[in-house]
């Protein structure tokens, strides 16, 4: 059994735990240790070959070993397929779920807001929770896209699509916690975070030069007032692909239209950072579709 730690909250404690792995040792422990508040906390890890599985079960976690299903995906395959078939297959201990990745960390202020939240009566089979993102050494409060994100759930009540990135669907309503839990995308060195993101950019062309193919109409109307917030971001992504000067768009969105000025450095490198990588799907759309012509 995960053994709880000092500052463990009665209430917060009766929430089971997920964190999906795959080669995480470096930041595994932090985040093992950030979650020690509850008994029941599972990783789900996808072949790792460091030590992210030693570490955990020393830690006394729950691990489950499971390959991704499929392989014309970054790092391994259908990640939504996998999520779900986590949500589905570990028996968690408790009724609700908080969902982390090895890179984020539990946060008192979480832990406070999810004693709150069970101590008292509501009908929400979901809630979204603020994340606070990391670069630099400085909050980027500012510059990120999403900081919203649905992250503690009822199991049953949830389902995952798309294969990256996936999207949260949730039978239920869905409510807002007044908490927030940290993220460091940036700590095992921008080598890596550029590694990861050139892979990401080439599904990402795959995707859009399939999606040319489709018949799915993207509305201006759903995208700005739908009020589903995953049927909105559907839409708001479908009409993004087809935006011109796309790299240009997301710099000035981020850096002057959500005010990532306010956060300094880390600010404008981030935004221009997140240019370069819809630049990088635009080149790899216009390499696509060049082959597809010679092909032809």
């Amino acid at each position: 059994m995960f053994k709880p730690g000092p500052f463990i909250i009665s209430g917060a404690s009766k929430v089971s735990v997920l964190i999906l792995t795959k080669n995480e040792q470096h930041d595994l422990p932090g985040c093992l240790k950030s979650v020690s508040w509850t008994d029941d906390v599972h990783v789900l890890d996808s072949g790792s070959t460091d030590d992210t599985v030693a570490l955990a079960r020393a830690a006394g976690a729950t691990v489950t070993e499971r390959s991704y299903p499929g392989s014309d995906a970054p790092f391994g395959g259908d990640e939504a397929a996998h999520r779900n078939w986590g949500l589905r297959h570990i028996p968690f201990k408790y009724e609700w779920l908080l969902l982390l990745d090895a890179d984020e960390r539990a946060t008192p202020e979480l832990i406070a807001g999810i004693q709150a939240m069970l101590a008292s009566p509501n009908h929400c089979s979901a809630y979204r929770i603020h994340r606070r993102d990391y670069f630099l050494g400085t909050w980027i409060k500012h510059v990120t896209p999403s900081p919203f994100n649905i992250r503690l759930i009822k199991p049953a009540a949830v389902r995952y699509e798309r294969i990256i990135n996936p999207v949260t669907v949730v039978n239920g309503e869905v409510g807002e916690m007044n908490a927030h839990f940290d993220h460091f995308p940036f700590s095992k060195g921008m080598s890596h975070w550029l590694a990861k993101h050139n892979g990401y950019s080439t599904f990402e062309a795959k995707h859009i030069v399939g999606s040319h193919q489709a018949t799915t109409h993207f509305s201006w109307r759903t995208a700005l007032f739908a009020k589903d917030i995953n049927e909105r971001r559907m839409h708001q992504k479908g009409i993004y692909y087809k935006l011109p000067l796309r790299p240009l768009v997301m710099f000035l969105g981020l850096y002057v239209g959500k005010r990532g000025f306010l956060d300094g450095r880390a600010g404008l490198v981030y935004a221009m950072l997140r240019a370069m990588y819809e630049y990088m799907i635009v080149l790899k759309v216009t390499e696509m579709g060049t082959q597809s012509f010679k092909e032809g």
